[in-house]
């Protein structure tokens, strides 16, 4: 888990305001995850925090500001194209797709690439991340429950083999154990060298295993420091740790 302090900006996002319906969901913020770090961003519902994700992979349009990747410019560039340079995004809700198989999900995550040999060893590590994904690689995503669903999502986002990976909200609406699963799974991906910006409503939960931390409220950034002092802040374990 130590990445140094100095470790270079993958992402930057500077004064990102993004809109949609007529609401002004993100007003101004900067933020930077430098390569190699995990960074939770935590805060209420409607706070901001998945329209700032889905500005970021080009989902949501963003009205203001600038957004880097890898020292290049990908403000409004499409999801598609930022998918091949390296940044993956598991999306609140899991979003398989249904109809096909676990096999056939992972196979979509490694659509942009062609190297078969490279692809079916990343199958292989994704069974060994999940274990139940392998039991039942030939089982319909929609029949799964929703952990093994976001076990899925997860192993999809990786076939992509990711510089980069978004996730949002990968506990929602699991049970215990298997949000045990999940966040061991992150930091194991993190341990292996991904970048990784978490969206997480267990606050404690998501300070606890990353680098760094930002709180936002109302669209905007708040508090922001080393995970490890926000969790210790008096504002912070107030507001989110029911303390």
């Amino acid at each position: 888990m130590n990445v140094p302090a100095s470790a270079p900006p993958l992402l930057e996002l500077s004064r990102v305001e993004v809109a949609y319906g007529g609401i002004h969901a993100v007003k101004g913020i900067d933020l930077a995850v430098g390569d190699g770090e995990l960074v939770c961003l935590i805060g209420a519902n409607g706070a901001g925090k998945t329209t700032t994700l889905k500005g970021i992979c080009g989902l949501q349009p963003v009205k203001a500001g600038t957004i880097r990747y890898a020292g290049k410019d990908i403000t409004g560039k499409p999801a598609f194209q930022l998918v091949r340079q390296g940044l993956a995004m598991v999306p609140e809700g899991r979003g398989v797709f249904g109809a096909l198989t676990i096999e056939e999900n992972l196979a979509m995550g490694a659509y942009a690439r062609s190297d078969g040999a490279a692809i079916r060893s990343d199958v292989e590590r994704v069974y060994q991340l999940f274990p139940r994904l392998k039991e039942r690689r030939r089982q319909t995503a929609g029949t799964m429950s929703g952990g093994e669903q976001q076990m899925l999502a997860m192993g999809r986002a990786l076939m992509s083999r990711p510089k980069l990976l978004l996730l949002d909200e990968p506990s929602m609406g699991l049970a215990p154990l298997m949000v045990q699963k999940v966040f061991e799974t992150i930091l194991t991906v993190s341990g292996e060298g991904v970048t990784i910006l978490l969206i997480e409503q267990n606050a404690k939960l998501a300070l606890e295993v990353s680098h760094r931390g930002y709180v936002m409220e109302s669209g905007e950034i708040t508090i922001q420091g080393d995970a490890k002092k926000l969790l210790d802040d008096p504002a912070v374990r107030a507001a989110y740790l029911g303390e």
